[in-house]
């Protein structure tokens, strides 16, 4: 049987990451949004956490949560059960085998250590996948690619579970930037090093294309302040190893209230 090809590039993820890492810009705003988000509910958790584990391309991250910065350039390695609190910021969305990193973080965490993880969803940047993909069909001899598919929220929860997560709870916080003009938003995405990392050879953009795609941008969702708005969905997930103390869902038929008397209904 052929290998499936691969749908990220691993060296041109490391280069957008150590890009953006030189860039002094305050393009990391969605990163520090997900970084209190996540500190906030780690909080709520009110209970201490002596070896937990961030796993995040940014260093200055590992300040804002009770966890040492893990490499994630090439392959996430975590010992087994060997972290009670593991944290995953932005970069889970670029894993080329997503069901394979939620295990092994699973599989890494001590029975009833935390995960908490935040990465893009699916109705990230829309807009601008439309706009491109329309542009070059006008323009060009065929569409390419330009923004990675990202992973559907109801998946995500599924994925969760077949990992092996107890208590598993995925939300979405929802978030539209405004940008002056299309190239404004791309270097942003650039400097968040977010820029495509896509397989494969990639075709440059004509500057043609990317009038053409700000037109269609403008035209489809351009707003009277006359900016353009980004879609983005930060996606957060918390799930548990499994541990006996944990709650447990009843058993069919196990309620010791009936349903009537909660709604405060005679039987009939």
């Amino acid at each position: 049987m052929t290998p499936k090809p691969p749908l990220f590039d691993s060296a041109r993820i490391k280069r957008n990451y150590a890009r953006a890492q030189k860039k002094d810009s305050d393009s990391g705003f969605l990163r520090r949004r997900a970084l209190e988000d996540m500190s906030e509910r780690l909080q709520a958790v009110m209970r201490p956490f002596e070896n937990g584990l961030l796993l995040s391309p940014f260093l200055p991250d590992a300040e804002a949560l009770p966890a040492s910065l893990g490499d994630v350039s090439d392959k996430i390695e975590i010992a087994p059960q060997s972290r009670d609190l593991v944290t995953s910021l932005l970069h889970l969305h670029l894993e080329e085998n997503l069901p394979g990193a939620l295990q092994h973080i699973r599989e890494g965490l001590r029975p009833d250590g935390l995960f908490l993880g935040a990465l893009f969803g699916e109705r990230t940047l829309h807009e601008l996948r439309a706009a491109l993909l329309r542009a070059e069909s006008e323009y060009c001899d065929g569409v390419q690619a330009r923004i990675i598919p990202f992973v559907e929220i109801k998946a995500l929860g599924v994925l969760m579970q077949h990992a092996g997560f107890a208590l598993p709870v995925v939300d979405v916080d929802r978030v539209v930037v405004r940008y002056s003009s299309l190239m404004a938003l791309m270097r942003d995405l650039r400097a968040m090093g977010q820029a495509n990392p896509l397989a494969g050879t990639i075709r440059p953009l004509r500057r043609d294309v990317i009038a053409r795609a700000e037109e269609i941008y403008r035209a489809s969702h351009g707003g009277d302040d006359g900016r353009l708005p980004a879609s983005f969905e930060i996606v957060h997930m918390c799930g548990w190893a499994p541990h006996e103390s944990q709650q447990k869902p009843l058993k069919p038929g196990s309620a010791q209230v009936s349903l009537t008397d909660v709604l405060g209904k005679k039987k009939t």
